[in-house]
């Protein structure tokens, strides 16, 4: 929405993002929690006149596992906005330019021309925003959701008075899903980048180095 020329668009997204990445993600999941407190009923429609519809947020209070979902998806989502941005705009503007005088539209220009390019700029970055999302959910308690794999062992520890080992098992847990998403992350960046490598062009002791993408040349 940043990218586009709708300047309503641009300013919904930058304040979103701005509210977002600018409070700590605690307060939100706090704020989340408190939802059904601070707005016991809400009511839609148009200003000044009768609301559409009404919904009483009292049975919100019992969905805390999907409160606890909203809360950290949009959070993320307003990291990622950012990292996706930065990635289409890392794609050199002669790319766009030359799927417009193909005749591409906009839309497939993105999909087809934009996106593959700059999926090998938005990988590493979400990667890292994924796997700092699996520990965050350690602050689901503030909900409160207790049934996350910290607080699960910390009430463990709470009735066994031996609280090392169980924060060893949930440190253990987390680092083997944390692995596994950093192999799904190796695999993706190596599907990304298969139309890119470096070519050797040169003669002995004066080589070039070439990249090859597909369907061109670049030096």
């Amino acid at each position: 929405m940043r990218l586009t020329p709708n300047r309503i668009m641009q300013s919904v997204s930058w304040v979103y993002v701005w509210i977002f990445r600018g409070t700590p993600v605690y307060v939100q999941l706090v704020f989340w929690g408190l939802f059904s407190t601070i707005y016991p009923h809400l009511s839609f429609g148009i200003p000044f006149f009768h609301s559409f519809f009404s919904v009483e947020t009292a049975s919100f209070a019992e969905n805390v596992f999907w409160l606890a979902v909203i809360g950290l998806a949009l959070n993320e989502a307003a990291y990622m906005a950012e990292i996706v941005r930065g990635g289409i705009q890392s794609v050199d503007e002669g790319q766009s330019e030359a799927a417009t005088a193909l005749g591409m539209s906009r839309a497939m220009a993105l999909r087809l021309v934009i996106l593959p390019q700059a999926m090998r700029s938005i990988i590493p970055p979400t990667g890292n925003e994924v796997i700092s999302m699996l520990k965050t959910t350690s602050l689901v308690t503030a909900v409160p959701y207790s049934f996350d794999l910290y607080t699960r062992s910390r009430d463990i520890s709470s009735e066994t008075f031996n609280p090392i080992p169980l924060l060893i098992v949930a440190s253990l847990w987390y680092m083997f899903f944390t692995s596994v998403l950093m192999v799904g992350q190796y695999f993706l960046e190596r599907r990304y980048a298969r139309g890119t490598r470096l070519v050797d062009v040169g003669e002995a002791g004066n080589p070039i180095i070439t990249t090859h993408h597909e369907g061109g040349h670049g030096q």
